[in-house]
């Protein structure tokens, strides 16, 4: 596993980190979720991913890995970098979402009680609130770098002009911002079309990427039509039907690419995503130990070319598009 600096900071993560959005909850094979993490540590994955409403149900996640953490990993603590976000919906009422510190800090003990874990590596601002001032969400954070609870301070999810006044925030309270978490992918390019990762870079501040794979759009199972049962021939997902017929003529463009490249789809996608000097690593999910290998696997790829990242811009370029 190759492992590179967060930036300018001293800390370095995994080219691949484990994310536990889902696969990790109530309704999923906890027995293969505990494999997963094994197999995870010891191909060198050392950063695992949550937020307070991974799962579902909200909690699910942190709560089950957290008896998983405290049976299995104990003495590998300090082996480890565990992180945690809090912004987006998790409980009922006035105080249960987005930045003030009341909910971020009740959150960030919520979390510590599920992953009975002492303090995590990085606190998220998981997203913007556009009601509350920076100052406020800002010194959430600082409060938790200050009291223990987190070792760095990250944000998620804020655009460029917002995201420069939060660093300059947190500097003057005497914290520096160590990582930025956006999507990003060969079909979502939005924060480098922003500046986004120019800036980062520029700052040396760390960033870790999620949706590598566009929600399995990446993969070869939407080359030539929607599978029955998948994610597009869902209703309850994050990915429709008309964006998989968007995008097919570029998913089949890259495919051709990786064919050349003697690689499947998705490995050519997960490799693309460390282009930029700004990102760190790229997270990934896994359902089975298999899948997990699998992804893996994408690190043994020959590096892209100058003529291969050409290639690819020419088929899918730099747009405003989101996730």
């Amino acid at each position: 596993m190759p492992y590179r600096k967060c930036g300018k900071w001293g800390l370095k993560l995994p080219a691949i980190s484990l994310g536990f959005w889902h696969n990790f909850g109530d309704h999923d094979d906890l027995d293969e979720g505990r494999r997963i993490m094994h197999r995870a540590f010891d191909r060198g994955i050392t950063h695992f991913d949550f937020a307070n409403n991974y799962g579902p149900p909200y909690g699910s996640a942190e709560r089950n890995c957290g008896q998983i953490l405290k049976k299995d990993f104990t003495s590998h603590r300090d082996e480890l970098l565990i992180a945690s976000k809090a912004g987006h919906d998790m409980w009922a009422g006035p105080y249960g979402e987005w930045g003030s510190r009341k909910y971020l800090l009740a959150s960030l003990d919520q979390s510590l009680a599920r992953l009975q874990l002492d303090y995590v590596d990085i606190f998220y601002s998981h997203r913007p609130d556009p009601d509350t001032p920076l100052e406020e969400t800002m010194s959430a954070l600082a409060t938790a770098v200050n009291s223990g609870k987190a070792l760095y301070a990250g944000i998620s999810k804020y655009p460029l002009p917002m995201l420069k006044e939060a660093v300059a925030i947190l500097k003057d309270m005497g914290v520096f911002t160590l990582i930025y978490q956006p999507p990003y992918n060969i079909l979502s390019r939005g924060v480098e079309k922003a500046g986004i990762l120019d800036y980062l870079h520029q700052e040396g501040i760390g960033c870790t990427v999620f949706s590598p794979l566009a929600q399995g759009m990446l993969t070869e199972k939407y080359l030539t039509r929607i599978p029955e049962g998948s994610r597009a021939a869902r209703s309850d997902g994050f990915l429709t039907t008309d964006q998989v017929e968007q995008f097919r003529p570029q998913i089949q463009g890259l495919h051709s690419i990786a064919q050349e490249r003697g690689e499947p789809l998705h490995h050519l996608a997960l490799n693309w995503t460390r282009h930029h000097p700004a990102v760190t690593s790229t997270l990934v999910g896994a359902r089975t130990v298999a899948q997990l290998d699998d992804l893996l696997d994408s690190l043994e790829s020959p590096p892209l070319t100058a003529a291969h990242l050409a290639a690819i811009n020419e088929i899918a370029p730099p747009t405003d598009k989101g996730e």
